[in-house]
């Protein structure tokens, strides 16, 4: 059994990691700081350690001198993005951004611990080499899919991911675009370097060039210190760009020359600096099209749909949705203590009808929240509320707020009888103009990423606020 150690000077948070890990089978010991840890704990007797980056004394970073030989995922808030991407360059194995989602943190954790598995077993020699026949790092461990279509996928991201040929990932919103970089870089030689991703719609577009490409001190307002944006970040490794349909225009100029002559410039700087990126880019709009109305650069488009990979929508997947919700009602059994649940005949029939316009990310949240409130082990179409009617499925008398219950409030008394995707549409809807976007991720306990992505999937504009 692996053993983790978090350290996390809030308790709340540290709390609700270890009991996510301690669920999922991990064996888990935790401190509020790195002295803390050093004082109770070996760290370099630990499989991984999950450290915040920002410390009550030492900073996260320091562990990884401590324990060299133990790898370390530094969790951090958006605030502080770039300076993961420094603890990147000081050693860490990978970063991820709060707040997180509970499936965020088990796939870092799977990822790290199976590739530190497999250096283990084969040597560094081998990893270096990032052979594309490892088991681990065949498409099909990491994406489900066992129909035609998906099979097709399997077998193109077997012949590019050896390359180092640009590759553009199309396809609508939560169909699995993420999952397939990853797998591209996992099955390529820069397996074990870096895999920075990024989405280019979660960031505000006057800061979106200096978070890709970096800025000199004093370059701007704030810019209180040099800082390396995420390309260089991925130096030697790969750089996801999610949703690069929404990157401004001049941030597409700079990423050109990148994708052209391998070089970047910071923000305020006049040098220039090479770089070695496998660029996959990913997006779920018509790029051609966009380049018609001048929306999308042209030559950009070209220099990014060398390779083009098309992730099918779940209704094109018929044979694969029984065998997804399966998988999925599994894991979140496991997580929630609740092992053992089925679907009804009913149920899979449900399944198998709905059109699914959220795709795999829709069925994935159905089969959660029908896990939630099953109160036996048979999970029933009411229960999954696909229909938007809600069944006889209420909401609770308390919201929950990550581990922090708060009393309904006048708006959520106004819409007991809406479903949770109505429920989540009115919440935005009425309170967008006072919370930032970070605010209302964090009441409706998601990611800001996955607040984005409703209201694209529910057509929510997003306020154009300096706030935000």
């Amino acid at each position: 059994m692996p053993r983790i150690l978090i350290v996390e000077d809030e308790e709340i948070i540290r709390s609700a990691v270890r009991k996510l890990l301690q669920h999922a089978g991990y064996e888990v010991a935790d401190a509020g700081s790195v002295e803390e840890a050093e004082d109770n704990h070996d760290p370099g007797d630990f499989d991984l350690i999950i450290s915040d980056l920002r410390l009550p004394g030492a900073p996260g970073t320091e562990l990884i001198r401590r324990a060299p030989d133990t790898p370390v995922l530094i969790m951090t808030s958006y605030a502080s993005l770039r300076s993961a991407v420094d603890s990147m360059k000081m050693g860490a194995v990978e970063y991820i951004a709060k707040p997180f989602d509970h499936d965020e943190m088990l796939e870092a954790v799977e990822g790290i611990l199976a590739r530190t598995t497999q250096t283990a077993v084969s040597g560094p020699d081998t990893m270096e080499r990032g052979t594309a026949s490892d088991p681990d790092s065949d498409p099909a461990s990491i994406m489900y899919g066992h129909c035609e279509a998906m099979q097709k996928v399997f077998t193109l991201i077997r012949k590019v991911a050896p390359t180092e040929t640009t590759v553009l990932i199309q396809g609508e919103s939560g169909t699995g675009k993420e999952l397939a970089a990853r797998a591209l870089h996992l099955m390529s030689p820069r397996a074990t370097r870096p895999l920075i991703s990024v989405n280019c719609a979660a960031i505000p577009e006057s800061l979106i060039e200096s978070e890709l490409f970096g800025h000199e001190k004093g370059s701007f307002t704030g810019a209180v210190s040099a800082r390396t944006g995420l390309i260089e970040a991925a130096d030697g490794g790969s750089l996801f760009l999610d949703e690069i349909g929404e990157l401004p225009a001049e941030a597409q100029a700079r990423l050109l020359r990148v994708l052209q002559e391998g070089e970047i410039r910071k923000v305020g700087s006049t040098q220039s600096r090479q770089v070695d990126v496998r660029m996959i880019a990913a997006t779920h709009r018509n790029l051609k099209a966009m380049t018609r109305t001048g929306d999308f650069r042209e030559d950009l488009f070209y220099r990014l749909n060398v390779m083009q990979v098309r992730i099918p929508p779940l209704r094109e997947r018929q044979a694969d949705i029984l065998g997804l919700a399966q998988r999925f009602l599994q894991r979140q059994g496991e997580k929630m203590g609740k092992p053992g649940l089925n679907l009804t005949p009913e149920a899979m029939r449900t399944l198998e009808r709905h059109r699914w316009p959220g795709n795999v990310r829709e069925l994935e949240n159905a089969i959660e929240r029908a896990t939630i409130l099953c109160d036996n082990d048979l999970i029933t179409p009411s229960l999954l509320d696909l229909d938007g009617e809600g069944g006889d499925v209420n909401i609770p008398e308390t919201l929950v707020d990550g581990n922090n219950e708060q009393p309904r409030s006048r708006e959520a008394e106004a819409t007991s009888d809406l479903s949770l995707e109505d429920y989540f549409q009115h919440f935005v809807l009425e309170n967008q103009d006072r919370m930032s976007e970070t605010e209302l991720a964090q009441k409706l306990g998601i990611s800001r990423k996955s607040l984005w992505e409703r209201r694209q999937r529910l057509g929510i504009p997003r306020k154009k606020s300096s706030g935000n």
